[in-house]
C-alpha cells in the first residue's frame, strides 16, 4: 500500500477515510440540547457527519462527549522539519565512563520542580537513586552530584543553588497547564539566568509530559525531554554535550 506522505490524513478503517474520534466538556447539563450542542460543534470544527456516541453527566452542569465524525484535511507529512537533539544513548556504564575520561571530574545537577509545579514523579525517576523501571537515577551515577530540591521551588532560589553548588546542568520539570502557566514560569528561569549572565555558563534542560524538544529550544532551553524519557537519556546528554562544549575545568 503507497501513502502519499504529502496529503495525509485521519485514518480509521480504510486509508483516507478520515476517520476521528473526538472528546470534550460542556458547561452545561446532560440531555437532548446537551447532546446536539456537541454535535454543532463539532460541524463548526469541520468534521463531517459527527455522531455523538457517548454523553456523561459529570454533575455541577457540565457534561462528557465522546464523538466520532471524518475530518476532509490533509497534511504534508514530507514537509515537516522537528529539531531533534543528535545524540548517542548511552549506558549507566558508558556515561560514567565518558565522564571519567573525558572530563576527568564530576559534573554537577540540580533539579526541580519550579514554580507552583508540585508534581515531583518525573523529576524523581530522574534523580532519584532508585531510577525508573530499571535504569539508575543520576544520584546513582558516581561521576554526577545531583541534587533535586524538590517541588514549587523560586526560579531564583534554583539559580542561586546552581550557583552555590557550581552546576553543570539545571534540570526543571513541569507539567503542562490549561492556561500556560507553565511556560511563563519557563521562560522566567530562562530570563532570570540571561539577567546574572549564567544562560553560557550552564545547560538548561527541561522536561515533562507534554514538553518536546522543539518547544524547549523555542523557550530558550538547551534541550527538551518528554513522555518516555529514561534517566541514561538525560545522562547522556549532558555527558555529551557537556564534553563538545570543552567544559572540562568548572
Amino acid at each position: 500500500m503507497e501513502v502519499n506522505l504529502s496529503k495525509i490524513k485521519a485514518y480509521g478503517d480504510t486509508l483516507n477515510d478520515g476517520a476521528v474520534q473526538l472528546s470534550f466538556t460542556l458547561p452545561v447539563p446532560a440531555g437532548d440540547e446537551a447532546k446536539e450542542a456537541a454535535r454543532q460543534l463539532a460541524v463548526k470544527m469541520g468534521f463531517e457527519a459527527p455522531a455523538v456516541t457517548e454523553m456523561s453527566d459529570l454533575g455541577a452542569g457540565f457534561t462528557f462527549f465522546v464523538l466520532y465524525g471524518k475530518c476532509s484535511h490533509t497534511v504534508d507529512y514530507s514537509a515537516i522539519k522537528i529539531p531533534k537533539r543528535q545524540q548517542e544513548i548511552m549506558s549507566f556504564g558508558e556515561v560514567n565512563e565518558l565522564i571519567k575520561q573525558e572530563l576527568g571530574r564530576k559534573v554537577v545537577v540540580v533539579a526541580a520542580c519550579t514554580g507552583s509545579d508540585a508534581h515531583t514523579v518525573g523529576i524523581d525517576a530522574i534523580i532519584n537513586m532508585k531510577g525508573y523501571l530499571g535504569e539508575y537515577g543520576l544520584e546513582r551515577y558516581p561521576e554526577m552530584e545531583a541534587y533535586n530540591l524538590g517541588s514549587q521551588v523560586p526560579n531564583a532560589e534554583l539559580l542561586a543553588k546552581a550557583v552555590e553548588l557550581g552546576a553543570d546542568a539545571v534540570l526543571v520539570s513541569q507539567v503542562v497547564t490549561q492556561k500556560n502557566i507553565h511556560l511563563e514560569n519557563l521562560t522566567e528561569l530562562v530570563e532570570l539566568a540571561e539577567a546574572e549572565g549564567l544562560r553560557d555558563k550552564i545547560l538548561l534542560i527541561c522536561g515533562g509530559p507534554r514538553i518536546s524538544h522543539e518547544l524547549a529550544i523555542e523557550l530558550g532551553y538547551d534541550a527538551g525531554f518528554g513522555s518516555g524519557t529514561m534517566p541514561n537519556h538525560v545522562a547522556s546528554y549532558i555527558a555529551a554535550e557537556l564534553i563538545r562544549r570543552g567544559k572540562k575545568d568548572k
